[in-house]
């Protein structure tokens, strides 16, 4: 169905509602109008990597887990299965009169804000740091999630617009004060693409102030969103936002002004209470009916989008048993191998055939919570990390013996138990061991959204880059035994752990999580994911974390050495990247990948350049194209790596986006060009210089 039809029909309906009824449909819960066939219906749902809240799904990895894979066709693979869950879920429940929340179509995903500080909580629901990779993974993700049918799967919502990233603790008071060039050079191109070549649907406003407008009721915002990108689906507040503008931003003081300011600016549906007031403010003059009818217009529009008044929507056949598949929980898998980033390793991996006896310590060893991550749904199909590598390890006959170490966080284990209770047990398996695998690190009770997190003192966000005290002392112990160790590290986030002869980041990997670890820890696949993050050393070399400004953050504008840099991850095989060439009028790259180990891999070609003779330049390269190739052990084959249509611009101070021409640095290969990757990696891209006209 056309969006043209759709309006249509959404404003026939409408013109025949009351002030009244559509006024109530604007709330996220909005009531049925049985007089008119129209159905009760929740707006919002949750499926960022997975139908979640709302009973049995495929828990696919973290959505930062899936950024780190580099690839956009995977990533639109997975879209498309939550698309097809979601659909059946929605198709079961509603035919038994369930619209409960978390059981619509409007699936409140992706999120798409830039991860620009390790300590905030809710990076791990993003990908990643960079606005080039974040895009590209944005588009697939919502074009999944939507289809291509006549009518949507279901409806995207690209979140949180604009300028949000934390701290959690601030958030519903919060200015963010930005530059123009950093706004359009970092924190808006996601949003941009996800408009203009994903066509999402709907746009989520975030809680803060963007340059002291709430971002949810924001002129500025919604002339870009709206004006500038041509944006024509409805926009959805945060849950909360807009009684924030008077209770925490001062800018309104009461709810009705709030209420009017929102719809006032095209805030079409309230996720909240403050809608209620919207016939107060009616009432005073502050809003007018036309306002309330765009909205509802806007929402109908959408809701005919998606089928829900038609009699030939294709996917309304689709039945409940299309959820919680066998080929659903193939493909995580299949994304929790790829995801996992190997980090160091001395040697020690792949386990070799002479290990007979593994100690697996360690608080995520078992823990359900460990692989989910959070805005998660419940598998049923859970494999801990403890019971993947002892499954593999009875296929190989090798005795395992299992401590949890210590707890996540607290000082013991047992409610009467002592100081490190869990120690002398964990110490025992090593010394009885001839390898440890310490499965240590965070999960969603402590980085988080607000409110959501166990650490109320930081609100979900981290306050450093270190794991608890609990875990440091248990890596000590287990290292003083002398024992080869390899830690795996499940978090969504950079953590500076130094401990284990070898170091693997297992994200949080899903409900294939153990598999997939000892898939790639036995040798049976070998690891390929690469950080969409930078990991430093410690934060105190980062600006303030309520400092929205670029400079000395992310990859792009750090000046230090990182302790594990972005795009970075190691493999069992060697691969090699040469022969490069760059054709700039194609937006195109392509280099010769071979697989010059004895084992089979993939790896990730990525392109990265920099205008050398722009002062607007970014201080380092910045990542332009990446391309996952899979290469049999010996294999050569020559990939091609399409570049972004921003590759060869630089933002102004003013905020333009302009083609400056003369000398760039392209950089073609498996990295960055920065020395800390070319030194754990051994091997630098390779380095042209083309010349271009202005634009």
């Amino acid at each position: 169905m056309s969006r043209d039809e759709a309006r249509a029909r959404a404003k026939a309906l409408v013109s025949q509602m009351t002030l009244e009824e559509k006024t109530a449909q604007l709330r996220f819960n909005a009531p049925a109008i049985e007089r008119l066939g129209v159905p009760a219906y929740n707006w919002w749902n949750e499926a960022l990597h997975g139908v979640a809240r709302a009973g049995t799904a495929t828990v696919f990895p973290q959505a930062i887990a899936l950024a780190a894979i580099f690839d956009e066709e995977f990533h639109g693979e997975v879209a498309s299965v939550i698309a097809e869950e979601a659909r059946a879920k929605y198709n079961a429940q509603s035919a038994h009169g369930d619209r409960d929340i978390y059981k619509g179509l409007t699936l409140w995903s992706p999120n798409i804000n830039i991860f620009r500080d390790p300590r905030w909580g809710r990076g791990q629901e993003t990908y990643g740091e960079d606005p080039y990779l974040t895009s590209r993974l944005g588009v697939r993700f919502i074009r999944g999630l939507q289809g291509e049918g006549k009518y949507l799967k279901t409806a995207a919502c690209a979140k949180h617009f604009a300028v949000h990233s934390g701290p959690e603790s601030e958030r519903h008071g919060f200015d963010a004060q930005i530059s123009p060039k950093d706004l359009r050079e970092t924190y808006l191109p996601a949003f941009e693409a996800a408009v203009k070549e994903g066509e999402v649907e709907s746009v989520m406003g975030a809680y803060n102030r963007v340059n002291g407008e709430p971002a949810c009721a924001s002129p500025a915002l919604q002339d870009i969103l709206r004006g500038e990108w041509g944006f024509e689906g409805h926009f959805v507040s945060d849950c909360g936002a807009i009684n924030d503008i008077h209770l925490h931003h001062h800018v309104t003081s009461s709810p009705a002004e709030s209420a009017a300011l929102a719809i006032g600016a095209g805030c079409d549906v309230n996720c909240g209470t403050a809608y209620v007031s919207l016939t107060l403010a009616l009432e005073k003059g502050m809003v007018t009916e036309e306002q309330i009818t765009r909205a509802c217009e806007r929402l109908f529009t959408t809701r005919y989008l998606l089928g829900m008044f038609a009699d030939d929507c294709e996917y309304d056949a689709i039945p409940y048993t299309a959820c919680d598949t066998k080929e659903g929980d193939a493909l995580a898998l299949r994304a929790a191998e790829k995801a996992m980033v190997l980090l160091r390793n001395d040697g020690v991996l792949p386990l070799s055939q002479r290990v007979r006896t593994l100690a697996v310590v360690g608080p995520n060893a078992d823990s359900v919570t460990a692989l989910e991550g959070n805005y998660n749904g419940t598998s049923s199909r859970y494999v801990t990390l403890l019971a993947g590598l002892r499954a593999a390890c009875e296929a190989r006959g090798i005795r395992v013996l299992y401590s949890e170490g210590c707890h996540l966080f607290k000082e013991h284990v047992s409610g009467l138990g002592g100081k490190d209770d869990r120690i002398a047990e964990a110490v025992s398996c090593a010394e009885n061991a001839d390898v440890v695998i310490a499965c240590v690190g965070l999960d969603g009770s402590l980085e988080g959204e607000e409110g959501d997190a166990y650490n109320a003192a930081a609100a979900g966000d981290k306050l450093d880059l270190r794991v608890p005290q609990s875990q440091r002392t248990l890596l000590a112990a287990l290292e003083a035994t002398g024992k080869p160790m390899v830690t795996v590290l499940c978090g969504g986030s950079a953590l500076n752990v130094p401990e284990g002869n070898a170091q693997l980041m297992a994200w949080y990997p899903g409900q294939a999580g153990g598999t997939a670890l000892a898939r790639i820890l036995f040798g049976e696949v070998s690891p390929s994911g690469k950080l969409p993050v930078t990991f430093y050393e410690d934060t105190d070399d980062l600006p303030a974390f309520s400092d929205y400004a670029m400079a000395g953050r992310t990859y792009r504008y750090y000046a230090g050495k990182p302790l594990y840099p972005f795009g970075f991850g190691l493999s069992y095989t060697r691969f090699t990247a040469g022969d490069a060439r760059v054709d700039a009028a194609a937006r195109a790259a392509e280099a010769t990948v071979t697989n010059a180990g004895d084992r089979d891999g993939e790896t990730v070609v990525q392109v990265y350049v920099r205008a050398k003779d722009s002062a607007d330049a970014e201080p380092n390269a910045h990542l332009a194209g990446f391309a996952r190739v899979a290469l049999r052990a010996g294999e050569s084959k020559r990939v091609r790596v399409t570049l972004g249509e921003n590759a060869f611009t630089v933002v102004t101070d003013a905020g333009e986006r302009v083609t400056p021409g003369g000398r760039y640095d392209v950089y073609v290969g498996l990295s960055q060009p920065d020395e800390r990757s070319c030194e754990l990696l051994g091997a630098r891209p390779e380095h042209l210089e083309i010349a271009l006209p202005r634009g």
